[in-house]
């Protein structure tokens, strides 16, 4: 098993188009790191740099502190699981499993022991006689990671390997992942998704990416309660953090802030006097507000109502150009459509950005 360190690695194409820049990350033994962002962030062609199908154009990459810019893909010691599985259709699924150790020369028996053992870390003993077309989409993927279990690479690298799965399958198949890490404690993967619950559930860290850089590193709650801009605090979280413009009235240790569409916010972020006056926007995530009848954060005519049973969801009008306000309430609330809602929040759950990054990061 392996660490890794990525310093000041960028992607270039064409010697003009840059699409990955000052990218420093420690990656360590035994960690799940899960990259996620918008579409175009760089997130798989930074998987494919690591894995050496795609060409580091600048910076280092280091596995167990040797530097493998120029290190060939079959060299350093990496397995990768594709968003299409990528096996071969003529070939059993044990046939599928033992193929890169037959291209190794392994003998034969410590072929049928690798074997043997990941199929049986993922339940694929009955299916190790059938054709990939005899399989479901989940047991598919299982084979695609059962293949790369039987090399015991120092690094497993997955390329949104759940994506053409349905939903049933693909929380079954997250979980199977999940347990999956907790059987190999000391391997390290690297999992690239676009999902939001793959990356909370799965991660050990979360790496956001965007605009050609790194937005924050940390645990999943880490980020979920405590985003280091307005951008991770929207991008984390579904649906995402509510933003609502206002004036800091009042420092300290706690903060409070008059809003602009009327209603005061208390957060527990401090501030000093120097913050005094400072437009801010406040940050609120649908499932913190409260419905209140006294002090508020935000009122407004709701428009839509969607009940999911376990919670309600408000969609309220939208003023001007804003961002439509989303609450939601635990349980079933009905006859709110066309209604005035006000809505509070407890101050450890009041966020406070100024341009763009939260006064926790100045």
């Amino acid at each position: 098993m392996a660490n890794l360190k990525l310093t000041d690695v960028e992607k270039t194409y064409a010697g003009a188009v840059n699409v990955l820049n000052n990218i420093n990350l420690d990656i360590q033994q035994g960690e799940l790191i899960v990259f996620v962002g918008p579409s175009g962030c760089g997130k798989s062609t930074l998987l494919r740099m690591i894995a050496g199908l795609e060409k580091i154009t600048g910076g280092t990459l280091e596995i167990d502190g040797q530097v493998v810019n120029d290190m060939p893909p079959a060299m350093r010691g990496i397995a990768m699981v594709f968003q299409s599985y990528a096996l071969y259709p003529h070939m059993t699924v044990r046939e599928n499993m033992q193929f890169a150790l037959k291209i190794a020369k392994k003998p034969q028996a410590e072929i049928d022991e690798a074997v043997n053992r990941a199929a049986k870390m993922l339940q694929l003993d009955p299916y190790l006689d059938r054709l990939p077309k005899a399989l479901s989409g989940g047991q598919r993927q299982r084979v695609a990671i059962g293949r790369s279990i039987v090399r015991d690479p120092k690094v497993y690298l997955f390329d949104e390997p759940l994506s053409n799965l349905d939903a049933a399958l693909r929380v079954a198949t997250r979980i199977e992942i999940a347990q999956l890490k907790e059987q190999m404690p000391e391997s390290t993967m690297i999992y690239v998704t676009h999902d939001q619950v793959e990356a909370m559930t799965l991660a050990s860290r979360i790496v956001v990416l965007a605009n050609k850089g790194i937005a924050q590193v940390g645990a999943p709650l880490e980020l979920y309660e405590r985003p280091n801009s307005e951008f991770v605090a929207q991008f984390i979280g579904s649906p995402s953090m509510n933003l609502l413009p206002g004036e800091i009235v009042g420092t300290g240790g706690q903060t409070t802030i008059k809003m602009v569409g009327g209603g005061t916010a208390v957060s527990d972020y401090p501030t000093t006097d120097a913050d005094m006056g400072l437009k801010v926007n406040v940050g609120v995530r649908p499932e913190d507000f409260l419905e209140t009848a006294g002090d508020y954060i935000f009122e407004g005519k709701v428009n839509i109502t969607e009940a999911l049973g376990e919670v309600t969801l408000l969609y309220f009008e939208q003023q001007g150009d804003a961002h439509a306000v989303i609450g939601k309430l635990p349980g079933i609330h009905a006859g709110l459509r066309g209604k005035s809602v006000k809505l509070s929040a407890s101050p450890d759950k009041v966020h406070v950005f100024h341009d763009g990054v939260s006064l926790l990061y100045r």
